[in-house]
């Protein structure tokens, strides 16, 4: 499993090392036919802010090798913000006295008819960290409800066990976001007060179940805010190419999350800038042409107009961070504040205007890529 290259490694040395990478590791990086983990270091490292622009060209060229000119286009639907984790950084942090509401059956058709009709076929569910009320039977219902209705069902729900993911698989459920938040394991529990999400290797462990389990598509990420972003990157891209190698038959996505205001959340502690930010993208692009790279509507539009031709495939619009948000309960909690809040219409118009084209399930982009 992970853990055991991850307990190789150590945060300040990892640290230290990216931080004295030089002018001439990042020119071997750019210009190695293949890039190593080493090669990332020096690609995500400040003494590469110089050379952003030819990044940015690079990246831009890979994109668009392996992805054509596409932007994979999907939205949540928000089942529940009952938690039972106490997060320092989340909305729904079970300390966090607001009204609870998990969706019923018949509320939930009604969020999904809702995103059917914008157009959407790829779908992720997401709920809070409660076991008892939206465990695997509720998500199984849920997913045997929709499976219908969309192409792609993706969720983003506590970490499950392995025989729980298949039998998620089996009744449709395609690909499983779970993201580590930091790898800082020592400071990890500083974030994480209370709850099964404060068990730092239960969750590093889960993209291995995943991976044992057979699920098509796995998506990792941390907290952008929480730990020094650049080794929490390092370690993320650690994990992504363990996971290749060991399990070669899934897909991976990288999502992007910078902290956002919500409802009793911290400061971030550490703030990452646009500048840093398309750094960051252009380098995970760099060392991994396969890999999906996400943009929430957590970013501006105006971030989000750009990053587009920098490597982002995968965008969600329009998007709704509450239980019943699209339809029900438009003003209840949101798990925190979106940035880019135009409907999808809009959305799909500045992709197009860009020169790309939206698309809405995985297989379109590949044979667009094709053809």
């Amino acid at each position: 499993m992970f853990q055991a290259l991850f307990d190789r490694y150590s945060w300040d040395e990892v640290k230290a090392s990216i931080y004295a990478k030089t002018d001439k590791d990042v020119v071997r990086a750019l210009q190695a036919p293949k890039r190593t983990i080493e090669d990332f270091k020096a690609l995500i490292s400040p003494a590469a802010l110089p050379h952003l622009e030819e990044m940015a060209q690079l990246s831009h060229t890979l994109t668009q090798k392996r992805f054509g000119k596409t932007v994979l286009l999907y939205a949540p639907i928000y089942l529940s913000n009952e938690c039972q984790n106490i997060c320092n950084y989340c909305g729904f942090s079970l300390d966090n006295k607001i009204k609870r509401k998990t969706l019923s059956p018949m509320e939930i058709m009604q969020e999904a008819r809702h995103l059917k009709d914008l157009g959407y076929d790829h779908i992720l569910l997401v709920t809070g960290e409660a076991q008892q009320t939206v465990g695997v039977d509720y998500l199984k219902k849920a997913i045997r409800m929709l499976r219908p209705m969309f192409a792609n069902i993706s969720i983003e729900v506590q970490p499950l066990e392995e025989d729980e993911y298949r039998t998620l698989a089996e009744e449709g459920l395609f690909a499983v976001l779970v993201y580590q938040e930091t790898y800082h394991r020592e400071n990890y529990r500083d974030y994480h007060l209370k709850g099964r999400k404060s068990n730092f290797y239960y969750r590093l462990d889960t993209p291995d179940r995943l991976g044992r389990a057979g699920i098509h598509k796995a998506g990792l990420g941390v907290l952008l805010g929480l730990e020094d972003w650049r080794t929490d990157n390092f370690f993320t891209a650690l994990h992504v190419q363990y996971l290749e190698k060991t399990y070669w038959q899934t897909r991976y996505s990288i999502s992007f999350p910078r902290l956002r205001p919500a409802q009793g959340l911290i400061e971030p502690k550490v703030v990452l800038g646009d500048k840093e930010f398309v750094q960051l993208i252009c380098a995970w692009r760099i060392f991994n042409e396969e890999v999906e790279l996400s943009i929430s509507t957590r970013e501006s539009e105006v971030f989000r107009n750009h990053i587009i031709k920098l490597g982002a495939t995968t965008m969600s619009a329009g998007s709704k961070t509450n239980p019943g948000g699209y339809t029900i309960e438009e003003e209840s909690l949101e798990q925190f504040e979106i940035n880019d809040d135009r409907p999808v219409e809009q959305v799909m118009d500045m992709i197009r205007k860009s020169g790309y084209k939206p698309v809405w399930k995985d297989w379109d982009r590949f044979s667009v890529v094709a053809g």
